[in-house]
């Protein structure tokens, strides 16, 4: 994942608005994935709490049916016939509605934090809201779907029927022998459309070429079909399962700014637990380690200008470093001081030793400066 996306996660929302981050604070996979199972393993442990009275859940769907049947919405008794009648459409709707939630869904979520890291942060929240929300359906209004109804209702469980052709029993999509342990009875609202339906968005915003934006509308529009074809939900169902999407999206901007002033909160705790990297700990060490560079060179500029000092050794009386005879470094400064020997009155005379030492005297000069 590029690093300039890894920083900016969780900066766009689905609607292409900016929201304010928590500076130093980023998402990473080993933080991501637990949060990712934690949700989806209380959304498990409560659709098997949500379990309900199975005459209550009966009473429901049939008032879904019902209701349906009076606005001629009843499009699960065809679809269900069909796929009953022919297997070649029915053991591959079995199949869709047994595997491909649970492998398309987090395959997307993949997709997008590797990809689109900006957008991965409110696509997840997104999700994650939709499918607590459907939690609380479940828990509120437990539905009989239609494979469980009477016979006499018209409907035929088409897992059960081609339950030779798939790992799935004859009680639920589950592997065989773990029907009992999932709730039955969720049936309202339709969290397989609702699954899909996040998905097409995700793809038809985010994915490139033809071949997403098909994707983007068949997915959804399959699984519709296939859960009422198997006669897992009802019509009503996969409206429900829109709607709690659509509620889900509304409520992202509100739960990111909940969670904001939760990282808020967080950041200094964080800060002081790994100072100078995160927030205003980092900030705190630059300047430090700024502080401590300045004094650094301030403390070898003295030491070079003490050295400088302390190398002129026996009083005068003695040559020292950087000079050739004693007092070298004096009449270099003090021959520097006079001006150029064309400032010199005329008729002065120039020795040969004066030379040498003025010239000694400016090279040992640089090159002290040069150490300095």
């Amino acid at each position: 994942m590029p690093h300039t996306e890894a920083q900016g996660a969780g900066n766009g929302g689905i609607s292409g608005h900016r929201t304010r981050g928590v500076p130093g604070l980023r998402l990473r996979w080993w933080t991501e994935l637990p949060l990712i199972l934690l949700v989806y393993g209380a959304y498990s442990a409560g659709r098997l709490l949500a379990r309900g009275d199975v005459t209550t859940a009966v009473d429901h769907g049939l008032s879904i049916l019902r209701v349906e049947k009076a606005v001629n919405l009843n499009l699960e008794h065809p679809l269900n016939r069909l796929f009953t009648a022919h297997a070649s459409l029915g053991v591959p709707a079995d199949f869709w509605y047994a595997s491909l939630h649970y492998l398309v869904t987090p395959l997307i979520l993949i997709w997008l934090f590797r990809s689109r890291a900006v957008h991965y942060a409110a696509a997840r929240t997104w999700l994650m809201v939709s499918t607590l929300i459907g939690l609380i359906g479940f828990s509120l209004m437990p539905t009989c779907p239609p494979r469980l109804l009477d016979s006499g209702h018209g409907f035929v469980d088409t897992m059960a029927q081609y339950s030779d052709w798939g790992w799935w029993g004859g009680q639920a999509s589950a592997p065989r022998g773990l029907g009992g342990m999932t709730n039955q009875y969720a049936a309202m609202p339709s969290l397989h459309v609702g699954w899909s339906l996040w998905c097409g968005v995700m793809l038809w915003r985010y994915g490139r070429g033809p071949v997403a934006k098909t994707a983007a509308v068949a997915y959804p529009l399959l699984t519709t079909i296939v859960v009422m074809g198997t006669a897992n939900h009802y019509f009503l169902d996969a409206v429900a399962g829109v709607a709690v999407m659509l509620v889900g999206l509304l409520l992202v901007k509100p739960v990111q700014r909940l969670a904001e002033r939760g990282k808020a909160r967080l950041r200094p705790v964080v800060a002081a637990a790994l100072p100078g990297r995160f927030g205003s700990g980092s900030g705190t060490g630059r300047d430090t380690a700024s502080a401590e560079g300045t004094d650094a060179s301030s403390g070898r500029a003295a030491d070079a200008t003490s050295g400088a000092h302390a190398s002129v050794v026996g009083g005068g009386c003695q040559t020292s470093a950087g000079e050739r005879i004693p007092h070298q470094r004096t009449l270099g400064a003090e021959s520097g001081s006079r001006g150029p020997r064309s400032a010199r009155p005329a008729g002065h005379p120039v020795s040969t030793a004066d030379t040498a030492v003025t010239g000694d005297g400016a090279a040992a000069t640089a090159g002290g400066a040069a150490r300095t």
